[in-house]
């Protein structure tokens, strides 16, 4: 009897494991331009159905170069935000910048940065004859943290890219 019990037992365990559906959250946006809406200081990258987003101060992007080594460092807060999202469908960059959101796509799954900093390096933007013509601000997340309601991820260091402002 102890043998079937056992035997029982394990079967019960071996069929109630499921590795589920598990899906590890991250992304990447390599070589997507970082655009800008017109009327909101939210600077973002788009992919397909995801977007990258961070909303900030314009004044975060200085047009001064900052010294060799000594990025600005933004803590992330109220005022600096940054998520990553998840649409039900392709999404267009009049999306993002609505100020009232369209019925469609929908957001399906979002993450917000709990934690972490950003950092900008600031360089000059030269034309071909050397003249200044605007500048280029690094972007990099560092020890960032996302979260949602069912899940997180980070990451240690994350070039999100270049964001270009005129003069």
């Amino acid at each position: 009897m102890k043998k079937i019990a056992f035997i029982l037992t394990l079967s019960l365990l071996f069929i109630s494991c499921d590795d589920g559906d598990l899906t590890l959250a991250s992304f990447n946006f390599e070589n997507v331009a970082i655009e800008k809406c017109s009327s909101k200081n939210i600077v973002f990258q788009k992919k397909n159905k995801e977007t990258l987003l961070l909303e900030i101060p314009e004044d975060s992007f200085e047009n001064e170069v900052t010294p060799a080594g000594e990025p600005r460092i933004i803590n992330i807060s109220s005022l600096n935000k940054v998520s990553y999202r998840n649409y039900s469908e392709n999404i267009v960059s009049n999306t993002i910048c609505s100020d009232l959101p369209p019925a469609t796509p929908i957001v399906t799954k979002e993450w917000i940065a709990t934690g972490g900093t950003i950092e900008v390096i600031t360089t000059e933007q030269l034309n071909d004859i050397d003249e200044l013509i605007g500048y280029l601000h690094t972007i990099t997340f560092k020890n960032m943290n996302f979260s949602s309601t069912s899940d997180s991820f980070n990451f240690e260091s994350y070039l999100m890219g270049t964001y270009v402002t005129s003069l």
